[in-house]
């Protein structure tokens, strides 16, 4: 009989033709996800830089404004929208000076894309009064003094709206929550703590009076 030679195996030779095989297979991957990467970049219609159309839903009306698709919510509404209510103050997302409402939430108008508000219902300051009539918590404003400067006034309204809209009856602390990420550099947070908290009190006194007498005041 011939003697046939055992096959010798080892821990390290195991060790070392597993690394080779994962090696392998992770550069296998990183190539085909490259590939892929390459082909999907080649089919889709790259945006920008150019200026390009688009059409915002902002304060119930439709506006058509040809922009950058750099150009910030913010940028559109103050320079290509002229509605300057919306202010700009830290430009980076600190201060909450230039919120609005997209699609009734609160967002912080510097830190959106306006292409990527389209086909979304933007309401700014200016969309929130009824003609030459304010808004209750923009008159509750004026009435309790909640302002000084005024550059942080229009984000510190939209959020307290924005509170009174989802919570019609809210504490004094859910106000401090609602404006926590607003900054006031004057520090009139107690008028506004006090303007808003009275707007509840005035609307949920008028809807106990309406359900007493059967009508409105």
């Amino acid at each position: 009989m011939t003697d046939v030679s055992k096959t010798t195996f080892s821990r390290r030779g195991f060790l070392k033709g597993a690394g080779v095989t994962a090696a392998t297979t992770v550069i296998e991957s990183a190539n085909a996800l490259a590939r892929e990467t390459k082909s999907a970049l080649q089919q889709e219609r790259a945006v920008g830089p150019d200026a390009l159309p688009v059409k915002l839903h902002i304060n119930g009306q439709e506006h058509s404004v040809t922009i950058e698709p750099r150009y910030t919510l913010a940028e559109t509404l103050r320079d290509n929208l002229g509605l300057t209510g919306t202010k700009v103050v830290c430009d980076r997302g600190s201060c909450s000076a230039c919120t609005v409402w997209i699609d009734d939430t609160p967002a912080l108008a510097c830190m959106t894309l306006a292409i990527d508000a389209v086909g979304r219902k933007i309401t700014t300051i200016e969309g929130l009064s009824h003609g030459d009539t304010m808004h209750e918590v923009q008159a509750a404003f004026v009435k309790h003094d909640a302002m000084q400067c005024g550059f942080c006034t229009p984000g510190m309204v939209m959020s307290c709206a924005a509170l009174l809209k989802r919570n019609p009856n809210p504490s004094l602390d859910d106000v401090k929550q609602a404006v926590s990420g607003n900054l006031c550099r004057c520090g009139t947070y107690p008028k506004i703590f006090e303007a808003t908290l009275n707007v509840a009190q005035q609307r949920n006194s008028a809807a106990s009076l309406v359900t007493l007498t059967g009508r409105e005041a």
